[in-house]
């Protein structure tokens, strides 16, 4: 069992331990997306009042720009070897890279939880137990198992959950064609722009915050694959895979009320049979255990990149790793637990909150990586707070903060929108706006205070 726990946690992965191709990216992306919380997403949009071609519009417009994001990250992980938020310090500095670490871990927690609620309630259908808690203990704890033992079982998960995701969403889709009218969901009410940049904003805000993590997934790949395939690998994987789940919720949630009151059980009355609504909860559990091994993970990676920031550790060891998987697990099965209220409602502020504070991030790390230091990192001074990058990069911080301010006239949340977007008529493009002033700010400020890195 030892030998197949996964070795490597926030260090370079050698050359002499590469291995696999790119189209584990795309089944992986694409398992990981084949999954009800994705439905859940997608069907937010027409929750909140957008007609159902147009969320379908939205979202596929939101998936494909915040995909683009996610997949230049991810073309990252095959030339450094390095888990995604590590490579960060490059940009932020040692210590500076912990102000967006602390929030990535928000961001792991929130997934991981309103995940775990939803794959709760497929484990309770199948064993037949009306507890909640019970059906959350147990998925955390699957959870724990595929995560401690790492990155191959991880990606075996996902070409697993790749083909339960194609067989059981491609007969949910059958049964919604044959039990309702589809053609007559489609066009039922005007186009309405605000709910229309809702429904992209959706979208993007989907896929922009796997940006955080996707390198992790992609690092061991040998260090000459190409670019191009990588990016490509992991945009289709990510993209198809959300937009089948999400045009699924976008009909769903059209097609009549009960969806919102009861997600799981919905998905599993339109299944039909008994038997086979057993085995659609199977995919549900399966597609969540797949982005939930993610979640954690990846919660791991940044705890440890953060706790190592001041340790100067350049290598933690399976067990370390293991027990700080445990303890995020643990943390989001009780958050699981205790705040499942208000699941629809809080999930879409959530995801647009994290929007805010992920896009400057973004922006940063991929103008640093693609225009300014042009793919060369000094890999040995990302552990090292007083080597090239030092502990603090004021250019970054400072950039990343005016990128969070200046969403916040553009907001369209539950507790505060903005005056901007009130006079919008209230669409919510702060995304948008955090993107292009961050990069803007973030260019020229610190192409005349960095010194390049020679290779």
């Amino acid at each position: 069992m030892a030998e197949a726990i996964e070795r490597r946690s926030i260090d370079v992965v050698p050359a002499e331990e590469r291995h696999g191709t790119p189209i584990s990216q795309f089944t992986l992306w694409f398992g990981a997306n084949m999954q009800v919380t994705a439905v859940v997403d997608g069907a937010l949009a027409v929750v909140f009042g957008a007609d159902a071609l147009w969320a379908i519009v939205g979202l596929l417009i939101g998936n494909v720009l915040g995909g683009i994001v996610m997949a230049l990250h991810a073309a990252q992980g095959p030339r450094l070897g390095l888990p995604q938020m590590i490579s960060s310090r490059a940009q932020f500095g040692v210590y500076g890279a912990v102000v967006p670490l602390v929030l990535v871990v928000i961001m792991y927690l929130g997934f991981a939880a309103t995940g775990t609620v939803l794959a709760g309630q497929a484990v309770n259908k199948i064993l037949h137990v009306d507890t909640a808690a019970i059906g959350i203990i147990i998925f955390g704890v699957l959870t724990a198992v595929i995560a401690t033992l790492g990155y191959r079982w991880i990606h075996l998960l996902g070409r697993i959950a790749t083909v339960l995701g194609i067989l059981g969403f491609t007969y949910l889709g059958i049964r919604l064609l044959i039990t309702d009218d589809v053609g007559a969901l489609l066009g039922a009410k005007p186009f309405d722009v605000v709910t229309f940049l809702l429904a992209i904003s959706l979208g993007a805000g989907w896929q922009l915050t796997f940006g955080p993590y996707v390198a992790d997934y992609s690092r061991y790949l040998p260090a000459d694959t190409p670019e191009r395939t990588t990016f490509l690998a992991t945009f289709l994987g990510s993209v198809i895979g959300s937009q089948w789940s999400m045009t699924l919720g976008a009909l769903v949630a059209a097609s009549g009320a009960g969806f919102l009151a009861n997600q799981v059980g919905y998905l599993g009355d339109l299944a039909g049979p008994a038997g086979i609504a057993l085995l659609i909860y199977l995919v549900i559990v399966v597609g969540k255990l797949a982005v939930n091994c993610l979640n954690a993970y990846g919660g791991s990676m940044t705890l440890l990149t953060t706790v190592s920031a001041f340790t100067r550790a350049a290598r933690i060891g399976p067990a370390a790793r293991a027990a700080y998987t445990s303890c995020f697990l643990l943390v989001s099965v009780l958050v699981a637990i205790f705040a499942s209220a208000d699941f629809l409602d809080n999930f879409k502020n959530f995801v647009l909150v994290l929007l805010m504070v992920f896009t400057p991030w973004s922006a940063i790390n991929l103008t640093d990586y693609y225009l300014i230091s042009r793919e060369r990192v000094d890999v040995p001074a990302l552990y090292n707070p007083d080597g090239r990058y030092g502990r603090w990069n004021v250019v970054a911080l400072v950039s990343y903060a005016v990128g969070i301010a200046a969403q916040i006239p553009f907001l369209a949340q539950k507790l505060y929108t903005g005056r901007i977007t009130n006079a919008l008529g209230g669409a919510d493009i702060s995304w948008l706006v955090g993107l292009a002033v961050t990069a803007a700010l973030y260019y020229p400020w610190s192409r005349r205070t960095t010194t390049p890195v020679n290779t």
